[in-house]
């Protein structure tokens, strides 16, 4: 009988993600919200190497700014590969490290997909086989969108966004993602749309108590058709986000009058993507906004979620 000796090193990685449309209910008493939101998992990825160790650690490599990332415990990738531990029964370690392409605190799922794509790096890595519906409840206990960067594709999800039910999206959708130097606290950016709902809640309608997506927009990714899809992408974060970086306005109306179809915050924010009629337009939108002193990279959807490199 062979027996396959354990890897010593694994790659992993996970996508980063747009949400296409985010609806947010009404403020509960635990100080949560449900959500209904279309994710698509896009082209920007996080790559994870993991390789045995004693002990638990993660380092960051890549062009993204990661000092205001811990490297403590309370790091989310770290947070991941001790679930899995736990899970398992098992009692080594594992040295982490990080190539992160996406934003940090951009709206865009970073530390979510480095989670996802730690717990797989690790399961793999450790010979632990939890198994996919596994990784998922684990994925689940780190955070909201942790789930859907470890399915990747195309997603609808609910309660706080985690509970999730593939999307049929046929083709290929083009974005252009506006980066900020200047992240945002998901946290303040809730707060802001609270404060903003009781201030004015005489003159707007209530949040709703169970938000649903709209069927338009579940239909314009069923069709694949960027000009449907266009008209209705929504985020109720977007207007809060902006009052707390007013400087994502002038992005928008860059990149718009640059000849996207249109453009929106990016869950919290502060990333900006537009959505482009192809490839062509796409570098067009990212030349313009280049050209304003603003970073922005090309991205494609959907995309799969966490796998195996080597």
């Amino acid at each position: 009988m062979t027996t396959l000796a354990a890897p010593t090193r694994v790659r992993t990685r996970a996508p980063g993600k747009i949400n296409v449309y985010l609806s947010v209910g009404a403020l509960q008493d635990d100080g949560y919200h449900d959500v209904a939101t279309a994710y698509q998992a896009v082209s920007l990825y996080e790559d994870v190497s993991a390789e045995p160790a004693d002990d638990f650690s993660v380092a960051f490599t890549g062009p993204i700014d990661t000092s205001a990332v811990p490297v403590d415990e309370s790091n989310l990738a770290i947070r991941a590969a001790r679930l899995v531990a736990d899970a398992a029964g098992y009692r080594g370690g594992v040295r982490l490290t990080i190539d992160k392409q996406v934003p940090v605190a951009g709206g865009m799922g970073g530390g979510s997909a480095d989670a996802a794509a730690t717990l797989l790096a690790v399961d793999t890595l450790w010979g632990t086989a939890l198994g996919r519906e596994e990784l998922l409840r684990l994925a689940a206990q780190l955070g909201a969108d942790v789930p859907f960067a470890f399915a990747g594709g195309t997603a609808v999800g609910t309660g706080r966004g985690d509970e999730l039910s593939p999307a049929l999206a046929k083709g290929e959708f083009h974005w252009v993602l506006a980066l900020s130097d200047d992240g945002l606290s998901t946290p303040a950016v809730y707060r802001a749309l609270d404060e903003h709902r009781e201030r004015y809640r005489a003159d707007i309608a209530p949040a709703p108590k169970t938000p649903v997506v709209e069927a338009n927009v579940l239909q314009a990714l069923r069709a694949g058709d960027p000009d449907l899809l266009a008209d209705c992408l929504h985020n109720d974060l977007q207007a809060p986000a902006m009052r707390l970086q007013p400087a994502l306005a002038a992005t928008l109306e860059i990149g718009e009058k640059a000849g996207a179809l249109a453009g929106l915050v990016s869950g919290s924010g502060p990333t900006v993507a537009f959505l482009v009629a192809d490839r062509d337009t796409a570098l067009e939108v990212q030349v313009e906004l280049s050209a304003a002193g603003v970073v922005a990279v090309r991205a494609a959807g959907p995309v799969h979620g966490a796998r195996v490199l080597h």
